[in-house]
C-alpha cells in the first residue's frame, strides 16, 4: 500500500482536539475555553450559561429570526465530547427539533483604547450538506451587554456575527447588525455583511479558524472578519454615523454565542422556501474546538514589582441607596423591571458564581460596620445561597455575608442587613453569589453600608 503524505495545512484542519493556540507576541490572553473535560458534561458554567426554550422571558419569540428549535440543556443537545470539543447537535424531524444555544457569563469583552480586541473559534460547521442541510443555521457572535435583561434594544446595541452559515452551503458569512430596524445604516434587518468560501477544505468537512477584530488602534476604528487568517470583510467607524457607532461602542462590552438553530429568516431567504424540509436530516453537531479573546498590548494587571494602583476616585457614597442595576461590570445576571416600592429595574437570574462590580464607593473616613440588601428569592425548596461583600478584588476575602432562601417569590422583597468588616476609604465593591445548586437563588434591587 502506497503512503499518502498530507500537506500540514489539511492535518491541521482534521486535527480536532487542538488546544487554544499560545498567545502571540504583542498580545495578552483575556479569556479563554478549551472545552476539556468528560464525555457527556456540560460546558463550563463558569464560563458560560444554556439559553433553554424559544425565547428569553420577555423577549421576541423565536429569538427574534423566526427559528423553530427548541433549545436545550440536554446533553444530548449540548455537550463536552471528552476530546477537548464543544458539541452542539440539533436533534429532529418535521418541525419538532431541539438544539442548544450558550453564551459567556462575562459581558464586558471589549478593547481598551488604542488596543484591539481578538475573539476567536476553532469550529468545524454541522458535517451535512444539500437537501439533507435545509434549515441548519450554526452560528459563532457576539451581541451588546445591554441586550441581556432588556431584549428590546436590537440592534441599537450591536451584534457581531463572527460565523454564520446556512444550509449546509460551503461559505462563511461576516456581518455587523446595528442601528434600528428596519434599514438605518446597516441595512437592517440584513445587516452589513460579506461571504466567501472556506479556504482549502470545505466548511462542513475540517476545522477552520473564524476570527473577528474589533481596532480601536487607529483612527477611524476598524471592524474586520477573518477565516484561516485571510480577512474577508471590514466595516470602517467612517461608514456609520457618530450616534450608531457609540451605541453599539460605548456601553460595557460584549458576550460571546454560540448555537445551532434550525430555520428561520436566514435559512430560509437562501433557500427561497420554508425551512427544514422533510429532507433535512437530524443530528449533525457544530463541533467547537476553543473559543478565546486576546487584546493587544501588555496585560491589565501589573507586573508584582509594580506599586498596587491607586483606588478609583469616589463616585459613589457607601451610606447612599446604591441600585444594584447601576453596576459597571456583572457576570451571569439580567436587568428586569422590579414591582418594588420604587420601581425601576432589579438585577435577576443570579446564581453560584454570578457577580456584580461597582466602583469608586467611598465610605469616608468613619468605618462602615453594616450592610443591608434589598432581595427576593422565589428559589425552590432546598436552594438557597450567600450574598457576599468583597473589596477591590473578585477574589478577595469577604468582608460580611448573609444567607438567603425562598422570600415567597421572585418579587416578594426583604431588607437583610449583615456584619461587615470595618471599611474605610475608596473601593471597588464586589458582590459575589455562592450556592450549592447551580439554580438562581437571589435578585437584588438595592444595598446600602452604615455604622450601625
Amino acid at each position: 500500500m502506497t503512503a499518502v503524505l498530507l500537506p500540514v495545512s489539511l492535518l491541521n484542519a482534521m486535527t480536532a482536539n487542538a488546544a487554544v493556540p499560545a498567545t502571540p507576541s504583542g498580545w495578552s490572553l483575556v479569556w479563554s475555553d478549551d472545552f476539556n473535560g468528560g464525555a457527556g458534561s456540560l460546558p463550563s458554567s463558569t464560563n458560560w450559561q444554556i439559553d433553554t426554550g424559544h425565547a428569553y422571558p420577555g423577549g421576541p419569540g423565536n429569538w427574534g429570526t423566526g427559528e423553530i428549535q427548541n433549545y436545550t440543556a440536554n446533553p444530548a443537545n449540548v455537550s463536552l465530547d471528552g476530546a477537548g470539543n464543544l458539541r452542539i447537535t440539533p436533534i429532529g424531524s418535521g418541525q419538532n427539533w431541539t438544539s442548544a444555544r450558550i453564551e459567556t457569563r462575562r459581558s464586558d469583552f471589549k478593547p481598551a483604547a488604542g488596543r484591539i480586541l481578538r475573539i476567536e473559534g476553532r469550529i468545524q460547521m454541522p458535517n451535512v450538506t444539500g437537501n439533507a442541510a435545509l434549515g441548519y443555521w450554526p452560528a459563532f457572535w457576539a451581541l451588546g451587554a445591554p441586550y441581556r435583561g432588556n431584549y428590546w434594544n436590537w440592534p441599537a446595541i450591536g451584534e457581531f456575527d463572527i460565523m454564520e452559515n446556512v444550509n449546509g452551503l460551503n461559505s462563511v458569512w461576516g456581518v455587523l447588525h446595528c442601528g434600528v430596524s428596519a434599514g438605518g445604516p446597516c441595512n437592517e434587518t440584513t445587516g452589513l455583511g460579506n461571504s466567501r468560501a472556506c479556504p482549502g477544505s470545505s466548511c462542513q468537512s475540517a476545522f477552520h479558524t473564524y476570527r473577528f477584530e474589533w481596532d480601536r488602534s487607529v483612527n477611524p476604528n476598524q471592524l474586520r472578519w477573518y477565516v484561516d487568517g485571510q480577512q474577508y470583510h471590514s466595516v470602517s467607524q467612517a461608514q456609520l454615523d457618530a450616534t450608531t457607532w457609540n451605541n453599539m461602542t460605548s456601553h460595557a462590552g460584549y458576550f460571546i454565542l454560540l448555537n445551532v438553530a434550525i430555520g428561520g429568516a436566514f435559512p430560509n431567504a437562501l433557500a427561497g422556501f420554508g425551512t427544514p424540509t422533510a429532507a433535512t436530516v437530524s443530528g449533525r453537531p457544530m463541533v467547537v474546538d476553543y473559543v478565546a479573546v486576546w487584546q493587544s498590548g501588555t496585560g491589565t494587571t501589573p507586573p508584582p514589582s509594580s506599586p498596587p494602583p491607586s483606588p478609583p476616585p469616589g463616585g459613589v457614597d457607601a451610606r447612599s441607596t446604591i441600585q444594584a442595576e447601576a453596576y459597571q461590570a456583572q457576570q451571569g445576571t439580567i436587568r428586569e423591571t422590579t414591582t418594588d416600592s420604587g420601581g425601576g429595574q432589579n438585577v435577576g437570574a443570579i446564581a453560584n458564581g454570578d457577580w456584580l462590580r461597582f466602583d469608586g464607593v467611598n465610605f469616608g473616613s468613619t468605618a462602615a460596620t453594616q450592610f443591608r440588601a434589598r432581595v427576593a428569592s422565589g428559589a425552590a425548596g432546598g436552594v438557597s445561597g450567600l450574598v457576599q461583600v468583597r473589596l477591590d478584588s473578585l477574589t478577595g476575602p469577604v468582608v460580611g455575608d448573609f444567607a438567603l432562601a425562598n422570600t415567597g417569590g421572585w418579587q416578594s422583597w426583604r431588607t437583610i442587613p449583615a456584619n461587615i468588616a470595618p471599611v474605610t476609604g475608596t473601593h471597588t465593591v464586589y458582590l459575589t453569589f455562592s450556592s450549592g445548586q447551580p439554580a438562581d437563588f437571589v435578585n437584588v434591587n438595592w444595598f446600602t453600608f452604615s455604622t450601625t
